[in-house]
C-alpha cells in the first residue's frame, strides 16, 4: 500500500478520511500562513493547500501521497479563516447570521512516486439561521469557533446554525470526498487501492 499522509492536525479532515477506508498518517506542517499573499480567496487556499503539502512531502521518501488542505470563508467580500479572539468570533458571527457564505477548500495532493502535484478548490454555499446575539455568545463561549474556519463547525454544535448546504457536505467540513476521489484518479489511484484492510 501506498502510504497517504494527511499534511493537517485537522481532526475533522483525519475522521473523512477514515470514513472513507483511509487511515492515514497524520503530520501537520506548521506552515507559517502568514507569508502568502493573494489577491483572491481561491488563490489564498490553493496556494496555502500547495505550501503545506510541500513542507510534509520533504519528510517523506517515494513512494508516497502527501495531503494539504486549506479553508475560508468568503462572505460579503470578506475572507474568514479562523477567528483570532472570542471578540473576532462574535461580530464574525453577527455578520454571518441570516447570510450566505461560500465554503473554499483549496486541495493539494502531492504524488511522490510520479513526481506529480495535483492542485484543485471546490466551493460550497452555506445558509447560515439568523441567529440571536444569545445564541451566538453561548456557542463562541463553548470554544468550538475558535478552531473553525469560518467560525463554526458543520460536523459539531454549529450545524444546529446552518439552515442549509448547497454543494458538498465534506467540504465544509474541510475536505472534499467527491474531489478527492477525482483527484485520485486523476493521478492513477483508486480509493480501493488505498484502503486500510481489515
Amino acid at each position: 500500500m501506498v502510504p497517504f499522509v494527511l499534511a493537517s492536525a485537522s481532526p475533522a479532515r483525519r475522521r473523512l478520511l477514515q470514513q472513507i477506508g483511509i487511515d492515514p498518517i497524520v503530520q501537520s506542517s506548521n506552515f507559517d500562513e502568514s507569508v502568502i499573499q493573494a489577491t483572491t480567496p481561491i488563490e489564498l487556499v490553493r496556494l496555502l493547500a500547495r505550501c503545506k503539502a510541500e513542507t510534509v512531502a520533504q519528510t517523506y521518501l517515494p513512494p508516497a501521497l502527501i495531503l494539504g488542505c486549506d479553508s475560508v470563508l468568503v462572505l460579503g467580500g470578506e475572507i474568514y479563516g479562523k477567528p483570532a479572539s472570542t471578540e473576532v468570533a462574535i461580530a464574525r458571527w453577527q455578520r454571518m447570521r441570516g447570510q450566505t457564505g461560500h465554503l473554499l477548500t483549496g486541495h493539494a495532493l502531492i504524488d511522490l512516486a510520479q513526481g506529480r502535484t495535483c492542485v484543485e478548490v471546490e466551493s460550497t454555499q452555506v445558509v447560515f439561521a439568523d441567529i440571536s446575539d444569545a445564541e451566538i455568545a453561548a456557542y463562541v463561549a463553548s470554544g468550538e469557533p475558535l478552531a473553525c474556519a469560518g467560525c463554526f463547525a458543520l460536523d459539531g454544535q454549529g450545524g444546529a446554525f446552518v439552515e442549509k448546504i448547497i454543494g458538498t457536505p465534506s467540504n465544509v467540513i474541510g475536505l472534499s470526498l467527491p474531489l478527492l476521489r477525482r483527484m485520485l484518479l486523476s493521478l492513477g489511484y483508486t480509493l480501493p487501492a488505498l484502503q486500510s484492510k481489515k
